[in-house]
């Protein structure tokens, strides 16, 4: 298998496992040299097979978001370079900036899987692409990195539906101190 980018398919789902390993077989410089359904069974591959890069569902076992975890111990494993790539259905913020801050090169959602094989291939190149179901998330979130933490925990509660009055308890702050930070955050986001 020489020449190929190998790569490992961490899925816990038979059908994707069967067509995503079809669809990337078809290439002629990618290799699926492993399909692990677990975590352990992912990181105790990593000993004994050479990957390249790793695509990795989030939810490995029962919407536990294991594979966030996952994506940042093979990341820190000394002497391993495998990239990793986020394939899911979720796609919420919070998630897509966890995944990228475990180490995660690319996010991708299982409906846009056409565009998995460009990603391997980019992944393996050092090429920087995010694909566009993570970049929104990401200029968002760095667009809120402006804020203090404090405003940031008032952004965050306000996102959730909390009034001034509910912050302020959930908080232990003034309303005027909490509508002083709505303003400034206000200020710092237009």
């Amino acid at each position: 298998m020489e020449g190929f980018i190998k790569v490992m398919l961490v899925e816990d789902d038979e059908f994707w496992q069967k067509q995503l390993a079809l669809d990337l077989n078809k290439e002629e410089d990618i290799q699926v040299v492993k399909i692990a359904a677990t975590k352990l069974e992912a990181l105790n591959s990593l000993d004994s097979i050479e990957i390249d890069v790793v695509l990795m569902d989030i939810n490995l076992t029962e919407n536990k978001l294991d594979g966030l975890e996952a994506a940042k111990e093979i990341t820190r494993i000394k002497g391993l370079k495998p990239k990793v790539i986020m394939l899911t259905s979720l796609s919420e913020q919070e998630v897509i900036v966890k995944a990228f801050q475990n180490g995660a090169v690319n996010y991708i959602t299982k409906s846009n899987f056409h565009d998995i094989v460009k990603a391997v291939r980019d992944a393996y190149a050092d090429k920087s692409s995010i694909h566009c179901d993570a970049a929104s998330a990401m200029r968002n979130e760095l667009h809120l990195m402006q804020l203090s933490p404090s405003e940031r925990e008032i952004y965050d509660l306000r996102e959730k539906g909390f009034n001034k009055t509910q912050m302020s308890e959930i908080l232990h702050k003034s309303v005027n101190t909490i509508k002083t930070q709505l303003r400034s955050i206000r200020d710092k986001l237009q």
